[in-house]
Protein backbone atom coordinates (compact mmCIF):
# COMPACT_ATOMS: atom_id res chain seq x y z
CA UNK A 1 0.00 0.00 0.00
CA UNK A 2 0.76 3.61 -0.94
CA UNK A 3 1.33 5.92 2.06
CA UNK A 4 0.91 7.61 4.48
CA UNK A 5 -2.81 6.87 4.55
CA UNK A 6 -5.58 7.27 6.54
CA UNK A 7 -7.90 3.88 6.76
CA UNK A 8 -11.00 3.62 8.55
CA UNK A 9 -11.78 0.18 9.78
CA UNK A 10 -15.49 -0.18 9.06
CA UNK A 11 -15.86 -3.04 10.94
CA UNK A 12 -14.63 -1.23 13.94
CA UNK A 13 -16.95 1.75 13.03
CA UNK A 14 -19.42 -0.62 12.84
CA UNK A 15 -19.21 -1.95 16.41
CA UNK A 16 -19.21 1.77 17.23
CA UNK A 17 -22.22 3.12 15.76
CA UNK A 18 -24.40 -0.60 17.05
CA UNK A 19 -23.01 0.43 20.79
CA UNK A 20 -24.97 4.13 19.91
CA UNK A 21 -27.97 2.81 18.19
CA UNK A 22 -28.56 0.63 21.26
CA UNK A 23 -28.47 3.82 23.28
CA UNK A 24 -30.56 5.85 20.88
CA UNK A 25 -33.17 2.91 21.11
CA UNK A 26 -33.73 2.30 24.50
CA UNK A 27 -33.27 5.91 25.90
CA UNK A 28 -35.74 7.01 23.58
CA UNK A 29 -33.08 10.02 22.06
CA UNK A 30 -32.27 11.03 18.55
CA UNK A 31 -28.32 10.68 17.44
CA UNK A 32 -26.60 13.01 14.89
CA UNK A 33 -23.05 12.59 13.73
CA UNK A 34 -21.31 15.47 14.50
CA UNK A 35 -19.07 16.09 11.15
CA UNK A 36 -16.70 18.61 12.67
CA UNK A 37 -14.95 15.24 14.03
CA UNK A 38 -14.78 12.80 11.46
CA UNK A 39 -15.93 13.90 7.70
CA UNK A 40 -16.01 10.61 5.31
CA UNK A 41 -19.10 10.74 2.97
CA UNK A 42 -18.04 7.42 1.60
CA UNK A 43 -18.65 6.21 5.22
CA UNK A 44 -22.02 7.72 5.73
CA UNK A 45 -24.24 5.68 3.88
CA UNK A 46 -23.29 3.07 6.44
CA UNK A 47 -23.55 5.32 8.99
CA UNK A 48 -26.93 6.87 7.59
CA UNK A 49 -28.04 3.24 8.89
CA UNK A 50 -27.81 4.19 12.46
CA UNK A 51 -27.92 7.69 13.23
CA UNK A 52 -30.78 10.62 12.54
CA UNK A 53 -28.60 12.79 10.69
CA UNK A 54 -25.48 15.37 11.25
CA UNK A 55 -25.09 18.23 13.21
CA UNK A 56 -22.28 21.06 11.30
CA UNK A 57 -20.73 24.07 12.24
CA UNK A 58 -20.71 25.85 9.58
CA UNK A 59 -22.13 26.08 5.66
CA UNK A 60 -19.89 23.57 4.20
CA UNK A 61 -20.50 20.56 6.52
CA UNK A 62 -24.25 21.15 6.41
CA UNK A 63 -23.76 21.30 2.90
CA UNK A 64 -21.72 18.10 2.91
CA UNK A 65 -24.63 16.80 5.50
CA UNK A 66 -26.74 17.59 2.55
CA UNK A 67 -25.46 16.20 -0.25
CA UNK A 68 -23.83 12.90 1.29
CA UNK A 69 -25.57 12.01 4.50
CA UNK A 70 -29.20 13.03 3.99
CA UNK A 71 -31.80 12.81 7.56
CA UNK A 72 -31.98 15.73 10.14
CA UNK A 73 -29.01 18.07 9.48
CA UNK A 74 -28.17 20.27 12.46
CA UNK A 75 -26.28 23.61 12.52
CA UNK A 76 -24.11 25.55 15.21
CA UNK A 77 -21.98 28.06 14.99
CA UNK A 78 -20.33 31.07 17.45
CA UNK A 79 -21.70 33.51 14.98
CA UNK A 80 -23.19 33.73 11.77
CA UNK A 81 -22.41 36.01 8.71
CA UNK A 82 -25.10 37.21 6.65
CA UNK A 83 -24.16 34.94 3.48
CA UNK A 84 -23.98 32.07 5.63
CA UNK A 85 -27.24 32.17 6.92
CA UNK A 86 -28.87 32.77 4.13
CA UNK A 87 -27.14 29.39 3.01
CA UNK A 88 -28.23 27.36 6.08
CA UNK A 89 -31.55 28.47 5.71
CA UNK A 90 -31.93 26.84 2.47
CA UNK A 91 -30.35 23.11 4.05
CA UNK A 92 -31.63 22.71 7.70
CA UNK A 93 -34.56 23.51 10.01
CA UNK A 94 -32.45 23.24 12.85
CA UNK A 95 -30.36 26.30 13.54
CA UNK A 96 -28.52 27.11 16.95
CA UNK A 97 -27.80 30.47 18.08
CA UNK A 98 -24.74 31.55 20.61
CA UNK A 99 -25.84 34.26 21.55
CA UNK A 100 -28.98 36.68 21.94
CA UNK A 101 -27.26 39.09 19.91
CA UNK A 102 -27.47 36.92 17.12
CA UNK A 103 -30.53 35.44 17.69
CA UNK A 104 -31.79 39.21 17.50
CA UNK A 105 -30.34 39.66 14.36
CA UNK A 106 -31.40 36.39 12.53
CA UNK A 107 -34.92 35.47 13.94
CA UNK A 108 -37.04 37.80 11.59
CA UNK A 109 -35.66 36.05 8.86
CA UNK A 110 -35.79 32.32 9.49
CA UNK A 111 -38.78 32.23 12.16
CA UNK A 112 -40.01 29.27 10.35
CA UNK A 113 -36.90 27.07 11.48
CA UNK A 114 -36.84 25.21 14.58
CA UNK A 115 -34.50 27.93 16.34
CA UNK A 116 -32.18 26.87 18.84
CA UNK A 117 -29.91 28.75 21.46
CA UNK A 118 -26.50 26.96 23.38
CA UNK A 119 -26.38 28.18 26.91
CA UNK A 120 -23.73 27.91 29.10
CA UNK A 121 -24.30 26.17 32.16
CA UNK A 122 -20.74 26.48 33.99
CA UNK A 123 -20.31 22.37 33.72
CA UNK A 124 -17.94 20.84 32.43
CA UNK A 125 -16.17 17.18 32.17
CA UNK A 126 -13.03 16.87 30.17
CA UNK A 127 -10.32 14.23 29.89
CA UNK A 128 -8.26 15.21 27.92
CA UNK A 129 -7.01 18.80 26.89
CA UNK A 130 -7.82 21.05 29.76
CA UNK A 131 -9.42 24.51 28.96
CA UNK A 132 -8.02 24.20 25.71
CA UNK A 133 -11.47 21.85 24.49
CA UNK A 134 -13.51 23.21 27.91
CA UNK A 135 -16.49 24.78 26.59
CA UNK A 136 -17.27 26.16 29.66
CA UNK A 137 -13.67 27.44 30.39
CA UNK A 138 -13.39 30.93 31.89
CA UNK A 139 -13.55 33.23 28.84
CA UNK A 140 -15.67 30.71 26.98
CA UNK A 141 -17.01 32.02 23.89
CA UNK A 142 -19.76 29.49 23.67
CA UNK A 143 -23.30 29.63 24.91
CA UNK A 144 -25.45 32.10 26.81
CA UNK A 145 -25.36 31.97 30.40
CA UNK A 146 -28.36 31.75 32.38
CA UNK A 147 -28.53 35.86 33.75
CA UNK A 148 -29.57 36.87 29.68
CA UNK A 149 -31.89 34.05 29.76
CA UNK A 150 -35.03 35.83 30.55
CA UNK A 151 -34.91 38.26 27.90
CA UNK A 152 -34.74 35.43 24.91
CA UNK A 153 -38.03 35.01 23.14
CA UNK A 154 -39.03 31.80 24.00
CA UNK A 155 -42.26 31.53 21.90
CA UNK A 156 -39.48 31.22 19.04
CA UNK A 157 -37.13 28.95 20.88
CA UNK A 158 -37.23 25.34 19.98
CA UNK A 159 -34.20 23.62 21.52
CA UNK A 160 -32.22 24.35 24.01
CA UNK A 161 -28.95 23.76 23.26
CA UNK A 162 -25.57 22.82 26.03
CA UNK A 163 -22.15 21.16 24.64
CA UNK A 164 -20.32 20.81 27.63
CA UNK A 165 -18.55 17.46 27.00
CA UNK A 166 -14.83 16.63 25.77
CA UNK A 167 -14.36 12.84 25.56
CA UNK A 168 -16.18 12.21 28.58
CA UNK A 169 -15.06 8.65 29.09
CA UNK A 170 -17.33 7.78 31.99
CA UNK A 171 -21.78 8.21 32.57
CA UNK A 172 -20.18 11.16 35.12
CA UNK A 173 -20.28 13.67 32.41
CA UNK A 174 -23.53 13.10 30.79
CA UNK A 175 -25.20 12.49 34.06
CA UNK A 176 -23.71 15.62 35.68
CA UNK A 177 -25.05 17.65 32.98
CA UNK A 178 -28.42 16.66 32.93
CA UNK A 179 -28.59 17.00 36.93
CA UNK A 180 -27.04 20.89 36.27
CA UNK A 181 -30.35 21.26 33.42
CA UNK A 182 -32.74 19.89 35.76
CA UNK A 183 -31.30 21.54 39.12
CA UNK A 184 -30.35 24.83 37.69
CA UNK A 185 -32.39 25.05 34.61
CA UNK A 186 -35.47 23.78 34.50
CA UNK A 187 -37.53 26.65 34.12
CA UNK A 188 -36.32 26.99 30.30
CA UNK A 189 -36.27 23.01 29.06
CA UNK A 190 -40.35 23.28 29.72
CA UNK A 191 -40.12 26.13 27.65
CA UNK A 192 -38.71 23.81 24.95
CA UNK A 193 -39.87 20.82 22.22
CA UNK A 194 -35.92 19.73 22.48
CA UNK A 195 -32.78 19.57 24.60
CA UNK A 196 -29.35 19.06 22.74
CA UNK A 197 -27.05 17.73 24.90
CA UNK A 198 -23.78 18.23 22.41
CA UNK A 199 -21.02 16.00 22.22
CA UNK A 200 -18.44 14.70 23.66
CA UNK A 201 -20.54 11.53 25.61
CA UNK A 202 -17.75 8.91 24.78
CA UNK A 203 -19.97 6.16 25.35
CA UNK A 204 -17.57 3.67 23.54
CA UNK A 205 -14.78 3.99 25.87
CA UNK A 206 -14.36 0.57 27.81
CA UNK A 207 -15.09 2.58 31.01
CA UNK A 208 -18.36 4.07 30.50
CA UNK A 209 -21.31 2.73 32.09
CA UNK A 210 -24.19 3.45 29.18
CA UNK A 211 -26.47 1.84 31.83
CA UNK A 212 -26.95 5.19 34.08
CA UNK A 213 -26.63 7.31 31.46
CA UNK A 214 -29.92 5.39 29.38
CA UNK A 215 -32.08 6.02 33.03
CA UNK A 216 -31.06 9.60 33.26
CA UNK A 217 -32.21 10.60 29.63
CA UNK A 218 -35.14 8.88 29.98
CA UNK A 219 -36.29 9.77 33.52
CA UNK A 220 -35.40 13.41 32.26
CA UNK A 221 -37.39 13.07 29.29
CA UNK A 222 -40.10 11.59 30.99
CA UNK A 223 -40.35 14.77 33.42
CA UNK A 224 -40.03 17.76 30.83
CA UNK A 225 -41.88 15.85 27.87
CA UNK A 226 -38.97 16.58 25.40
CA UNK A 227 -37.06 15.47 22.52
CA UNK A 228 -33.50 14.66 23.64
CA UNK A 229 -30.45 15.07 21.18
CA UNK A 230 -26.66 13.54 21.46
CA UNK A 231 -24.32 14.40 18.80
CA UNK A 232 -21.35 12.07 19.19
CA UNK A 233 -18.11 12.89 16.79
CA UNK A 234 -15.12 11.05 18.17
CA UNK A 235 -16.53 8.12 19.79
CA UNK A 236 -19.01 6.51 16.88
CA UNK A 237 -15.01 6.05 15.39
CA UNK A 238 -13.09 5.88 18.40
CA UNK A 239 -10.12 3.42 17.99
CA UNK A 240 -11.67 2.69 14.80
CA UNK A 241 -8.90 3.45 12.03
CA UNK A 242 -5.39 4.11 11.63
CA UNK A 243 -2.51 6.80 9.97
CA UNK A 244 -0.03 4.32 7.85
CA UNK A 245 2.97 5.49 7.54
CA UNK A 246 6.25 4.68 6.75
CA UNK A 247 9.97 4.77 7.70
CA UNK A 248 12.06 6.70 5.56
CA UNK A 249 15.52 7.43 7.75
CA UNK A 250 16.86 6.59 10.70
CA UNK A 251 18.51 9.21 12.63
CA UNK A 252 20.46 9.02 15.38
CA UNK A 253 21.27 12.09 17.96
CA UNK A 254 23.83 10.59 20.54
CA UNK A 255 22.14 7.58 22.07
CA UNK A 256 18.62 8.74 20.58
CA UNK A 257 17.04 7.02 17.69
CA UNK A 258 14.59 8.55 15.90
CA UNK A 259 12.82 6.89 12.82
CA UNK A 260 12.23 9.73 10.42
CA UNK A 261 8.02 9.33 8.76
CA UNK A 262 7.14 9.74 5.57
CA UNK A 263 3.78 12.02 7.53
CA UNK A 264 4.15 14.64 9.76
CA UNK A 265 2.93 14.66 13.50
CA UNK A 266 2.04 18.31 13.08
CA UNK A 267 0.35 18.00 9.27
CA UNK A 268 -1.50 14.92 10.33
CA UNK A 269 -1.82 14.42 13.61
CA UNK A 270 -2.99 17.84 14.86
CA UNK A 271 -4.23 16.88 18.47
CA UNK A 272 -1.15 15.54 19.75
CA UNK A 273 0.80 18.49 19.58
CA UNK A 274 -2.42 20.84 20.12
CA UNK A 275 -2.67 18.75 23.71
CA UNK A 276 1.08 19.37 24.32
CA UNK A 277 1.13 15.59 23.86
CA UNK A 278 -1.41 14.73 26.90
CA UNK A 279 -2.90 13.16 23.80
CA UNK A 280 -0.43 10.31 22.44
CA UNK A 281 -1.07 8.00 20.12
CA UNK A 282 -0.52 3.51 19.92
CA UNK A 283 1.59 2.42 17.32
CA UNK A 284 0.18 -1.53 16.42
CA UNK A 285 3.29 -3.68 17.26
CA UNK A 286 5.10 -1.06 19.80
CA UNK A 287 4.70 -0.22 23.44
CA UNK A 288 5.31 2.75 25.60
CA UNK A 289 6.55 0.54 28.20
CA UNK A 290 10.21 1.01 27.44
CA UNK A 291 10.45 -1.36 30.77
CA UNK A 292 8.88 -4.31 28.68
CA UNK A 293 12.11 -6.46 27.84
CA UNK A 294 10.47 -7.96 24.87
CA UNK A 295 10.18 -4.30 23.16
CA UNK A 296 13.92 -3.60 23.74
CA UNK A 297 14.81 -1.75 20.27
CA UNK A 298 13.58 2.19 21.49
CA UNK A 299 12.62 5.00 18.90
CA UNK A 300 11.21 8.70 18.84
CA UNK A 301 8.43 9.43 15.70
CA UNK A 302 9.78 12.20 13.71
CA UNK A 303 7.86 14.06 11.11
CA UNK A 304 9.27 14.80 7.87
CA UNK A 305 9.18 18.94 7.77
CA UNK A 306 10.93 21.17 8.77
CA UNK A 307 9.35 22.41 12.06
CA UNK A 308 11.55 21.45 15.04
CA UNK A 309 9.08 20.16 16.81
CA UNK A 310 7.39 17.57 14.44
CA UNK A 311 7.86 14.51 16.54
CA UNK A 312 6.46 12.72 19.45
CA UNK A 313 8.93 13.05 22.59
CA UNK A 314 7.93 9.47 24.33
CA UNK A 315 9.83 6.72 22.60
CA UNK A 316 8.10 3.74 21.32
CA UNK A 317 9.40 0.01 21.90
CA UNK A 318 10.06 -2.28 19.16
CA UNK A 319 10.58 -5.91 19.26
CA UNK A 320 13.20 -5.70 16.05
CA UNK A 321 14.87 -2.18 14.84
CA UNK A 322 13.27 -0.27 12.48
CA UNK A 323 14.82 -0.09 9.26
CA UNK A 324 13.50 2.35 6.44
CA UNK A 325 10.58 0.76 4.86
CA UNK A 326 8.83 -0.60 7.76
CA UNK A 327 5.02 0.44 7.94
CA UNK A 328 4.62 2.43 11.38
CA UNK A 329 0.67 1.98 12.50
CA UNK A 330 -0.94 4.73 14.19
CA UNK A 331 -4.29 3.67 16.05
CA UNK A 332 -6.88 5.57 16.84
CA UNK A 333 -6.78 8.01 14.21
CA UNK A 334 -10.42 8.74 12.47
CA UNK A 335 -11.60 11.86 15.36
CA UNK A 336 -10.26 14.98 14.39
CA UNK A 337 -7.29 14.17 12.32
CA UNK A 338 -7.86 14.05 8.51
CA UNK A 339 -10.48 17.24 8.99
CA UNK A 340 -7.79 19.24 10.79
CA UNK A 341 -4.47 18.09 8.56
CA UNK A 342 -2.24 20.76 6.45
CA UNK A 343 0.01 20.82 3.77
CA UNK A 344 2.65 22.91 5.65
CA UNK A 345 6.18 22.61 3.98
CA UNK A 346 4.63 21.35 0.70
CA UNK A 347 3.63 17.93 2.92
CA UNK A 348 1.44 15.38 0.83
CA UNK A 349 -1.98 14.94 2.08
CA UNK A 350 -2.31 11.27 3.26
CA UNK A 351 -4.56 8.85 1.26
CA UNK A 352 -8.16 8.16 2.38
CA UNK A 353 -8.39 5.11 2.20
CA UNK A 354 -11.15 2.22 3.94
CA UNK A 355 -10.67 -1.78 5.38
CA UNK A 356 -13.53 -3.23 4.45
CA UNK A 357 -15.08 -5.89 6.57
CA UNK A 358 -14.13 -8.79 4.14
CA UNK A 359 -10.03 -7.06 4.47
CA UNK A 360 -10.67 -5.85 1.38
CA UNK A 361 -8.51 -2.27 1.20
CA UNK A 362 -10.04 0.58 -1.12
CA UNK A 363 -8.28 3.74 -1.39
CA UNK A 364 -11.21 6.15 -2.21
CA UNK A 365 -9.27 9.75 -2.54
CA UNK A 366 -5.38 10.33 -3.33
CA UNK A 367 -4.28 14.34 -2.99
CA UNK A 368 -1.08 15.37 -5.01
CA UNK A 369 0.52 18.79 -5.73
CA UNK A 370 -2.76 20.24 -7.45
CA UNK A 371 -4.49 20.25 -4.21
CA UNK A 372 -1.68 21.73 -2.27
CA UNK A 373 -1.30 24.47 -4.63
CA UNK A 374 -4.62 25.19 -4.98
CA UNK A 375 -4.64 25.66 -0.89
CA UNK A 376 -1.95 28.30 -1.38
CA UNK A 377 -3.96 30.13 -4.04
CA UNK A 378 -2.47 29.06 -7.23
Amino acid sequence: MRTPAYVADVGAIRKNLERAADIKKRAGCKMLLATKAFAFPALFPMMREYLDGTTASGLYEAQMGADHFGKEIHVYAPAYTDAELEGLAKLTDHIYFNSPSQLDRFLPRIKDKKIGIRINPEFSVSTVGGDLYNPCAPCSRFGTRKDELDALPWEHIHTLHAHVLCESRTHVGTVGLLDTLDTNFGQYVKRVKAVNLGGGHFFNDAGFDIEPMITRIKAFREKYGVEVVLEPGGTLVYNAGYLVTSVIDIHKNGDTKIAILDSSVSCHMPDVIETNFEFTPDIAGATRDLNNKTYPHHYLMGGKTCMTGDFIPTAYGFKAPLKTGDKIIFTDQMQYSFVKDTTFNGTPLPDMAILHEDGRYEVVQTFGYADFLRRVGG
